[in-house]
């Protein structure tokens, strides 16, 4: 497997290896022991999350061979003409197999006259033809389409099963990786299996032994350095605008992603509310952090005079749905702490 992407070296080949989305799992498997096989069915749901994966697994097990497996990326054959040519292919008869299986991945790229062409097809397809189609977004499918389709709704995973996934997958590659690192890599993937593989793989070609450093991690990433953001919470904590955006402005002359960085921001300054309002919840927020990380969220949560309470985090959330939108990729944060200052008593 030297080589091999591990997003592809990992992809799931049964349901049991099939993570998060046990919801459709169950459905399907009964699906099948009742030969209750719909003709049409529609997966919906984020990038990264197994849809197109599933769907292999699920044509494997109604008995389609690969040579009756035909995968069609909507992106690219989105024209009426690409429709037509496959309502004419789905007559003839599988060569081997029960079924055969169309996975329309990102099938809401289809043109109106190919929905409209498809929608035909979906309405009295072959017994032999089983249509799955894929969409990162639903709500661009016309109502027509998605009535004739058993639609299933995947759910992104949670930051904590993709860090698991990170944490054995590292490990099985025969390298080490911190658990506060793994709980970066899975921050950072925003949801996506494929994402964090590709996450791991990087790190993992970027690492000069088998024991992966959170300095490396960071490297790889492009997320600002531990020691940048702590201090960064320090001076918002402390009420210093000065230090507040001196950092900012250090960390984004470093050329560093500014949505990584709100990201990290937000989940330093979440622990420190949480911390402070359900201490039950501080045996799962440890293990979230490093050592050093952890003392500092403890002392800021700790602090009556602290800076740092809800209106802040409201603040910053607000920003953050401004990347993006300005020249200057850092004003939006800059603008928050400014703010967030002047509103400070």
């Amino acid at each position: 497997m030297s080589g091999v992407a591990l997003y592809r070296k990992y992809r799931p080949n049964t349901f049991a290896e099939v993570l998060g989305q046990e919801h459709v799992i169950t459905a399907l498997k009964g699906a099948i022991s009742l030969a209750n096989i719909s003709h049409a069915y529609l997966f919906a749901g984020t990038r990264g999350t197994g849809k197109t994966s599933l769907a292999r697994i699920f044509a494997s097990n109604i008995g389609t061979k690969m040579r009756d497996l035909h995968e069609i990326d909507a992106a690219s054959n989105r024209g009426v003409d690409d429709v037509r040519a496959l309502r004419e292919e789905v007559h003839t008869l599988p060569f081997e197999s029960t079924y055969k299986v169309y996975i329309i991945d990102e099938v809401h790229m289809l043109t109106k006259e190919a929905f409209n062409a498809l929608l035909k097809t979906l309405e009295e397809p072959p017994k032999h033809v089983v249509f799955i189609l894929a969409t990162t977004e639903l709500e661009k499918l016309p109502d027509t389409i998605i009535s004739r389709c058993q639609t299933f709704t995947f759910k992104k995973p949670t930051t904590e099963l993709l860090k698991q996934m990170v944490l054995r997958v590292a490990k099985s590659e025969g390298y080490t990786l911190e658990p506060s690192s793994a709980d970066l890599l899975a921050l950072l993937a925003s949801g996506s299996f494929r994402d964090a593989l590709g996450y791991v793989q990087q790190v993992i070609a970027s690492s000069k032994d088998k024991s992966i450093t959170p300095e490396e991690v960071e490297a790889v990433t492009g997320a600002p350095r531990s020691m940048q953001l702590l201090k960064l919470v320090d001076a918002v904590a402390d009420g210093n605008l000065d230090s507040s955006l001196h950092i900012v402005h250090e960390i984004a002359a470093s050329g560093l992603d500014m949505r990584t960085v709100f990201v990290l921001l937000l989940r330093l300054l979440r622990a420190i509310l949480l911390l402070r309002a359900a201490p039950s919840l501080t045996n799962e927020l440890q293990k979230e952090f490093t050592e050093e990380e952890y003392v500092a969220l403890v002392r800021h949560a700790k602090d009556s005079k602290t800076h740092i309470h809800s209106r802040l985090l409201l603040a910053l959330l607000d920003a953050h749905m401004r990347i993006g939108t300005t020249y200057t990729p850092e004003l939006p944060l800059e603008l928050a702490l400014i703010q967030h200052h002047e509103n400070t008593p």
